[in-house]
């Protein structure tokens, strides 16, 4: 493009030709407000705040920068007192018009309006008809769900058919993509279509924010670059938008791009799949899902870190901060009715969120357990800081949860209660949050993945290990190991020292160079096998093959570990355990007989 110079504010500017007035100043960091104007978006001038004062051809007039364009010897001010005039009563008529809305609140107050003269529209009103909503739907979405409708003061931005939501649901794609651009917050997706809205939850922050198509799945993501929902994006539902990838700078974005499959040979493999959590909507009496502050523990991990949804601060739904939070264990687990063990987490985190609720409030805190198991290193003393710190300790199996619609000092509030397992004595507790402990259960793909990897599971669905003492690490498969939460509940310390144990294994195992097998694996002779293919569906551990060429089964000495399944199902006599022949046994029968 041709560079042209202009001046604006006494500055000499070099711009490139088609450039607006409103882009030539931001380009050299000049300010000028507005609230109609998107970047990726046709400019419009429908706010007029952006108004300019431009000298040309001798000429002096007040213009909107975001869709005058930038002219070569073109004199602009942004800041004269014609310019200031105007934006002034501007910003009074749209103050007038929506009186509380914040953005213009604040944006009259900085031309020294307070209140404005007069009256426009409704106390509620919020929408300034600035037609970013409307220009974001057709220009980028292709769909024209939402536009203008009527004329003069009756002007407003509407559905295809004024609001009637039942004549063309398919218009609307949910995208949320009006309700981003609006300046004022005057759109709620609810207004305009019944689909479900396109933007979808934050799986890293719990469900407590939504995320757009295009995010960064976590801070400490490896590698730390952004990634593409295909199934959220619009560009892959309709072929539109592509907003993201105009604004790449470094044009790192292709939407043609496929995923690959890459295979990789290795000696060692471990298994790190970790855990998820129980679903509490599975156990009705904790009211999880039915009423708002309900929460789970990961939930509240990341209420109240410092980069979760409210920057650290514990709140209710409301924003109000809590005066009674309890913290319930044992939520899934030790529990006849979900899983019987212990999940040996919840204990600890449950005391370190009550040491983080006294420390960020004043708010009352309840622990309501059936047992409290302090097993690690310090534990105890940790338990014993939060009993001095006087958290409430109530021992009791809860029963179910309900809001109270009682006195007006309690009105809406949550009331826990709970049973004694020892003697039946029934507690309750009156709280504005609850945290559920929830248990550590296995992924679903569990099964898929053992199966994968040759790895039995215990009846939990845990994977197994070869020893619970001796070997805890490996598995039956050779060079396949288990660590963390997938091989059963545990805390950091231990999944990091089990983490350690699995690598010092691999490790030695490469440094050998050579892997010694198992010499008492099973045989086949090929001279009997019929090639029925019973021993392959039958062996545990993958190891044998049919051949196509020869229709016989083989075995894979590496893989095999002389379980002996095979040699007892095979009809035809076929397989032999090494060490292990008919001949043999008899042998040692007749040498102890002697």
């Amino acid at each position: 493009m041709n560079e042209i110079t202009l001046q604006i504010d006494d500055r000499k500017v070099e711009a490139k030709e088609g450039m607006t007035i409103l882009e030539a100043a931001k380009s050299v960091g000049i300010n000028i407000p507005t609230l109609c104007y998107h970047p990726a978006l046709s400019p419009f001038g429908a706010c007029r705040i952006c108004s300019v004062e431009i000298v040309s051809r001798g000429r002096s007039r007040i213009v909107t920068s975001c869709n005058y364009p930038a002219e070569e010897g073109l004199v602009v001010n942004t800041k004269s007192p014609a310019v200031i005039q105007a934006r002034k009563l501007i910003s009074e008529f749209l103050l007038a018009r929506c009186p509380n809305v914040k953005v213009i609140q604040d944006l009259a107050r900085e031309y020294g309006v307070e209140k404005p003269r007069f009256k426009l529209g409704k106390e509620d009103e919020k929408c300034i008809l600035c037609g970013l909503c409307a220009r974001i739907c057709e220009e980028r979405m292709g769909v024209s769900a939402i536009n203008f409708v009527s004329r003069g003061v009756n002007r407003k931005v509407e559905t295809p058919f004024q609001g009637t939501l039942d004549i063309d649901l398919d218009v609307c794609l949910a995208c949320g993509a009006c309700a981003s651009v609006c300046p004022t917050g005057a759109i709620t997706l609810e207004d305009i279509t019944k689909k479900k809205p396109m933007p979808i939850l934050s799986e890293f922050d719990e469900g407590l924010k939504s995320r757009a198509p295009v995010y960064i799945p976590f801070p400490q993501a490896v590698p730390n670059v952004p990634v593409i929902d295909r199934e959220k994006c619009v560009h892959f539902a309709t072929g539109e938008c592509k907003i993201c990838e105009e604004f790449c700078e470094p044009e790192a974005i292709d939407f043609e791009q496929e995923d690959t499959v890459i295979e990789v040979e290795v000696g060692n493999i471990i298994v790190a799949t970790g855990f998820q959590t129980f679903d509490p909507t599975l156990a009705a009496q904790y009211g999880y899902g039915k009423f708002d502050n309900v929460i789970t523990g990961l939930q509240f991990e990341r209420l109240c870190n410092a980069t979760g949804p409210t920057g650290g601060n514990i709140q209710l739904k409301d924003g109000s901060v809590p005066q009674s939070v309890a913290l319930i264990h044992c939520v899934g687990s030790r529990d006849k009715d979900y899983h019987d063990y212990c999940s040996r987490v919840c204990c600890m985190y449950a005391l370190k969120h009550s040491h983080l609720i006294m420390e960020k409030t004043d708010a009352e805190v309840h622990q309501i357990f059936t047992d409290i198991r302090c097993f690690g290193k310090d534990y105890e003393d940790f338990y014993q800081r939060l009993v001095h710190e006087e958290v409430n300790f109530v021992r009791g199996k809860v029963q179910h949860i309900t809001s109270t619609n009682g006195k007006k000092a309690n009105q809406g509030r949550l009331v826990i209660t709970a049973e004694d397992p020892d003697n039946g004595k029934v507690s309750q507790v009156i709280a504005d949050m609850i945290v559920l402990c929830t248990a550590i259960e296995t992924r679903q793909d569990a099964g898929k993945v053992a199966q994968a990897f040759s790895i039995s599971q215990k009846a939990d669905g845990f994977f197994l290990e070869r020893h619970p003492k001796l070997d805890p690490v490996a598995t039956m498969t050779e060079g396949v190991y288990v660590v963390g939460c997938c091989q059963g509940p545990k805390d950091i310390p231990d999944t990091v020292s089990q983490a350690s144990a699995a690598a010092a294994q691999v490790l030695a195992l490469i440094t050998k160079g050579k892997v010694e097998l198992e010499a008492g694996i099973a045989v086949i002779d090929e001279a009997l096998c019929s090639g029925c293919r019973t021993c392959n569906l039958l062996c545990p551990y993958t190891a044998i093959t049919f051949d196509e060429e020869k229709k016989v089964s083989t075995i894979n000495e590496a893989l095999c570990k002389g379980c002996g399944v095979c040699v007892a199902a095979c009809p035809s006599g076929a397989i032999t355990g090494r060490h292990f022949t008919t001949e043999q046994l008899v042998a040692e029968l007749e040498g102890v007989l002697a």
